[in-house]
């Protein structure tokens, strides 16, 4: 699956070496079907249409989609207890639901490939089937029971933390199915499909949709920090504080850059000491390329922040220390989360691992390569809160396993899964975590986050402005 979204890229902020440490992870399935795939081919052909030799039909392993290939295009089903197409009006609700695959890879030796939107991206592997199913082929069923059931269907099938975060979900399930039937209205079936998810502390399961014409969306997890600041001085007061008075502590060194997504500079926290500061907020959202998944777009964006960390690199040239802040992180791309800590590492290393739920795959390993700008493999002094979520818990994971690196801060917000979109037969959008993401050694941090090796308040309530820098000097300090 393609990775951008996994918070909000476009959120507040359109406001304006060292070894690696003992790797006891097991080697990575040789026979997995990723590295037995051949090389990337374009799925698309001058015209914009899918290659002869990949018409038919496939099946997803996971993901629960069965995609219909003809000279026409790509339809795309999704199959749970019934199977209907995706209702188009998905499409824009969000980036998720509005993927498109532009990448195969062959398998050989099997009637399966890989699809992906990206070079790099999850390797969504598809078997080819003989012809569509009979259920996919009739009528949609857009009745309240039949929503609730492929509500629940998806849920079962596919939610990766029922054991951390639903663990009453058999109950809820009956309380659903007893409260729906075919007589209710939208805002009725709404508030039971809500009741299903309520207290889930995921901020990527969510519920998006349209009920009696009044755009509605259902969504948990947000920690401590974010609805404090929300209710209390506001998000954007809150922002605007926090930047103005990094760039005012870091003076003539400050450089806020990739549409506002980054800030650095150099602490000098006593005569003759330096220590390089790089704050990132939002994993992507640095070019200017509106032509979101394409290559075009990617290339863009990776090389924007190449050229900004270039040049924030080659200031910290000879500092006794970096910060990594990424107390105020909302994640993004993953590519970008993979990208920062290879900026401080001379040797390629696992940073994490992910597997679908209903996938039968094994783990993908995820490998850090070392950047080919400048780097610095000094002592690095990373800081988190919890408002750091999804590709800044990534990028978080992945900077743990280095030596150089120690963990300040607050814990991490413990939502890390790409979220998996499954338009539900009435139009609305049901999204949810079917991937788990783990440590190298296999530890799980969703639902409790990634506690630092120095617990350090960065938000403190009674001063979440202040507080922040405060936390920075301290590490300035050490």
């Amino acid at each position: 699956m393609f990775t951008l979204p996994r918070a909000v890229l476009a959120s507040a902020f359109l406001l304006a070496a060292c070894e690696p440490a003992a790797n006891t992870t097991p080697a990575p399935t040789a026979d997995a079907p990723w590295n037995r795939a051949g090389p990337a081919e374009r799925l698309l052909d001058g015209q914009g249409l899918p290659r002869e030799d990949y018409h038919g039909v496939w099946r997803s392993r996971g993901y629960g989609w069965i995609l219909d290939i003809d000279e026409d295009g790509v339809t795309r089903y999704q199959e749970a207890a019934s199977c209907y197409a995706t209702p188009s009006e998905t499409r824009d609700m969000s980036a998720m639901a509005s993927v498109r695959y532009r990448y195969v890879r062959n398998i050989p030796g099997e009637e399966a490939a890989i699809f992906q939107l990206l070079q790099g991206d999850t390797n969504l592997v598809f078997d080819r089937i003989d012809t569509l199913p009979d259920a996919c082929q009739q009528p949609t069923d857009t009745s309240p029971t039949a929503v609730a059931t492929a509500f629940l269907d998806h849920f079962e099938t596919h939610y990766a933390f029922f054991d951390r975060r639903l663990p009453d979900r058999e109950q809820r399930a009956e309380a659903l199915r007893q409260t729906v039937s075919d007589d209710m209205g939208e805002a009725e079936l709404w508030d039971a499909l809500v009741a299903y998810m309520d207290g889930l502390s995921d901020s990527h399961t969510k519920l998006i949709g349209t009920v009696d014409g009044e755009p509605r969306r259902q969504q948990d997890g947000q920690g401590e920090t974010l609805p404090f600041v929300r209710d209390t001085i506001g998000e954007t007061p809150w922002l605007i504080g926090l930047i103005t008075q990094t760039l005012e502590a870091l003076g003539d060194t400050a450089t806020h850059t990739l549409n506002d997504r980054l800030v650095w500079g150099v602490i000098e926290p006593e005569p003759g000491r330096r220590v390089g500061y790089l704050q990132l907020f939002v994993m992507g959202g640095f070019s200017d390329n509106p032509d979101f998944g394409s290559d075009a777009w990617a290339d863009a964006e990776m090389a924007a922040l190449n050229a900004a960390l270039d040049e924030a690199f080659t200031a910290f040239e000879g500092a006794d220390a970096v910060i990594v802040d990424l107390s105020n992180n909302r994640g993004g791309w993953d590519q970008v989360a993979k990208a920062l800590p290879g900026r401080f590492t001379d040797t390629a290393f696992v940073g994490f691992t992910t597997q679908s739920r209903g996938s039968g795959l094994a783990p993908f390993f995820h490998i850090i390569e070392p950047a080919g700008g400048p780097r610095f493999t000094g002592p690095v002094r990373l800081l988190t809160s919890d408002v750091t979520v999804s590709g800044g818990e990534l990028a978080t994971l992945a900077f743990r396993q280095l030596p150089n690196v120690t963990h300040y801060g607050t814990a991490t917000r413990g939502s890390f899964s790409t979220p998996l979109a499954k338009p539900l037969p009435n139009g609305w959008l049901l999204e949810l975590s079917n991937e788990v993401f783990a440590a190298p050694d296999g530890e799980v941090f969703e639902e409790s986050g990634i506690a630092p090796d120095v617990l350090l308040e960065v938000y403190p309530q009674d001063a979440p402005v202040e507080g922040h820098w405060r936390a920075v000097m301290a590490l300035a300090g050490e």
